[in-house]
């Protein structure tokens, strides 16, 4: 699954954990003093203004997303002489630009967050007094978040397309792969629809949870201090009184029941799912063998099949009913949990509008980065059931041999792709 796209796979993602830990130690230790020379900010960055205050490209953050794009790349280099694979530039590169992307967007909605409490107390002045906002500082501010967002807009689209030809190269390699060893594996049960199939499945799970995963963290990492210094506004909670940082404690509890919970409830899926695939295997199996042999798919054979098709749908559909109940009734409650927090504080007048939309966004960017698990629970159902499935088939190939990385790669080639009755 990872050794036919990514250069030494036990190796590669321990050592890009290691990067990063040791990427982000280096900026808190010495980010401000190697910025003195190597900070191209002072040339390129845009100064604060009345209009824009702290702008997306002011120098400081310019020289944080030059460093940022520097240590992303920098680590692709070892790899491109160590275990080099020829799609090197697509799982090396590739994965580092998706990320790169990743990060940018996560700053874009910090920055969106300091915008939000400028431009809505403007509209709170606007709404309680006649005239008194000019329609050159509205228009300004509105022009202030458009030359940001357009460009993030064009970036986020050529990125899908960029996902969409990575994921398709990723199952190319993992086709490669299995097809080299089809003497081996074409006894595997299901073993077409696990080439056909779960490949393509695979790797658009894993690519959408890990990119996922990765922005949950920026995302905490860029507003639990927002998060935290915006708590300072909310007087008191509910029934509890004053609490330091109390909008962070109340997203990690909140996210930590939803998890506990959602996992409590779905903890069968995982295996009904596995199940699910391979009843489904065994009946589209008979009903291929029914396309050439006039005595196979018969009525008494395919209603057995797809009698235990049924049994085991059904059963799903029965665990499903229960887990999306707590699931539905969780993330409902959660959009009213910020407002109930921050209720004394409303109701005594101690917000502004733009504070309150503030404090409202950055609460549910760190809450929902806290409640990933939660929200992604029947994505890694399905990746489990995926990854169990292939796992089981890959583990009829030895681990030490050869890969075949491509379509014309050498082993393909001398595998003959498919080995004759």
């Amino acid at each position: 699954m990872f050794r036919s796209f990514f250069p030494a796979p036990r190796i590669f993602f321990p050592a890009a954990l290691i990067w990063v830990a040791v990427a982000m130690t280096l900026w808190f230790v010495a980010g401000p003093q190697m910025g003195t020379f190597l900070s191209i900010g002072d040339l390129i960055g845009i100064a604060p203004t009345e209009a824009d205050p702290d702008p997306f490209f002011s120098p400081d953050k310019v020289w944080l997303y030059q460093y940022v794009i520097l240590s992303g790349y920098l680590f692709c280099v070892p790899w491109y002489f160590f275990k080099k694979t020829p799609w090197f530039w697509w799982s090396v590169v590739g994965s580092v630009t998706i990320l790169e992307v990743v990060y940018f967007n996560v700053q874009i909605g910090a920055w969106l967050n300091d915008w939000y409490g400028t431009f809505y107390n403007m509209i709170q002045q606007a709404l309680g007094e006649a005239n008194s906002v000019a329609p050159e500082e509205f228009y300004g501010q509105l022009w202030t978040v458009l030359y940001v967002l357009v460009p993030n807009i064009t970036v986020l689209v050529l990125n899908a397309f960029f996902i969409a030809h990575y994921l398709f190269r990723w199952r190319r390699a993992m086709n490669a792969f299995y097809m080299a060893h089809w003497p081996i594996l074409r006894e595997v049960e299901g073993a077409s629809q696990r080439i056909q199939e779960d490949t393509q499945r695979f790797a658009r799970i894993v690519e959408g949870l890990a990119v996922s995963f990765v922005a949950s963290l920026m995302t905490l990492i860029v507003f639990l201090p927002l998060l935290f210094e915006l708590s300072t506004n909310i007087t008191e909670l509910p029934l509890i009184g004053p609490v330091n940082g109390s909008l962070v404690w109340i997203a990690l509890m909140s996210a930590i029941f939803g998890t506990v919970l959602l996992a409590t409830v779905g903890i069968k899926l995982p295996g009904l799912e596995f199940e699910n695939q391979k009843v489904e295997a065994a009946f589209r199996k008979e009903l291929v063998y029914g396309e050439d042999a006039h005595t196979r798919a018969q009525p008494v054979s395919i209603q057995e099949l797809f009698g235990n098709v049924q049994k085991n749908y059904f059963r799903l559909y029965r665990h499903y009913l229960y887990f999306n109940i707590a699931r539905y009734s969780y993330l409902q409650a959660t959009n009213f949990i910020p407002l109930v927090a921050m209720s004394p504080s409303i109701l005594t007048g101690a917000l502004t509008l733009g504070l309150f939309q503030q404090i409202s966004n950055a609460f549910n960017q760190v809450e929902e980065s806290f409640k990933f698990l939660a929200n992604s629970w029947t994505t890694i159902i399905d990746l489990i059931s995926v990854y169990k499935r292939l796992r089981l088939f890959e583990s009829s190939v030895p681990y030490e041999a050869d890969i075949a990385y491509d379509l014309d790669h050498p082993v393909f080639l001398s595998s003959g792709g498919v080995t004759p009755e």
